[in-house]
């Protein structure tokens, strides 16, 4: 049974934003990395003062391994992230309802 995993990480959205085009390599490294540890579905959306990335992971524990390591807090602080602030974690397991689309 997947995941879904929401981090919501305190920023710099314009730096993010301007990463994204500018570092677009970067970020397609780390989309594969992600796949290869058992990501499947991956986007960001961006707030005021902050990043969402809303995942769909083949587990916890796998989604878990991927954002703690250092090379990922490394990433996001270069791409705007406030890394001095724990970033909101949350997942669950997905479950089917009448209304999913």
């Amino acid at each position: 049974m997947s995941v879904i995993a929401t981090l919501k990480i305190r920023g710099d959205t314009e730096t993010f934003k301007k990463a994204l085009q500018d570092r677009a390599d970067e970020f397609r490294q780390m989309a594969e990395q992600g796949k290869a540890a058992g990501a499947l579905h991956h986007q960001f959306t961006v707030g005021d003062g902050y990043v969402l990335v809303v995942d769909e992971w083949e587990s916890g524990e796998a989604f878990q391994k991927f954002v703690n390591a250092p090379q990922l807090t490394e990433f996001i602080g270069s791409i705007g992230g406030d890394t001095s602030v724990a970033p909101e974690l949350a997942y669950g397991d997905t479950i089917d309802s009448p209304d999913r689309f």
